[in-house]
């Protein structure tokens, strides 16, 4: 599973209140609204989870907290927001974002009975991808 995005107060909230406090499901429109032109780190549980960097022409870039940068798309489908990485290991992501406050809120699948991701961070600087086995 290839996640994408939560914020810290939000994280630690018990389920149930926050599910009531957030809005619907973002459309693409608002979600483009939201991200282009940001950098956006995400906790699940109140840890950083990864960060996306999202660009014109729905283009993102995204990394584990640890990981390598893997560029893709994104796209609406229904009530979500879905992101193709365009890797054979991974599937299409996709994931219902709404907004509690100035925090983006996602669901997997829209499943609200799972762990949410949140905004924790939000940057106009772009996403550091040094690329691969650099300086070897």
């Amino acid at each position: 599973m290839r996640p994408v995005f939560i914020s810290l107060a939000l994280a630690l909230a018990p389920l149930g209140a926050l599910a009531e406090d957030i809005g619907p499901p973002l459309t693409a429109e608002q979600f483009d609204a939201q991200t282009l032109g940001k950098t956006i780190t995400y906790s699940a549980g109140g840890v950083t989870y990864g960060i996306e960097e999202y660009r014109p022409g729905h283009k993102v870039v995204w990394a584990f907290a640890e990981g390598d940068c893997e560029e893709g798309d994104w796209f609406q489908k229904g009530e979500q927001i879905c992101f193709d990485y365009h890797s054979a290991d991974v599937g299409l992501q996709c994931w219902t974002f709404h907004m509690q406050g100035n925090a983006l809120v996602a669901w997997f699948e829209g499943k609200k009975d799972s762990s949410p991701l949140v905004s924790l961070d939000t940057s106009t600087a772009p996403l550091n991808c040094p690329g691969p086995e650099v300086g070897v």
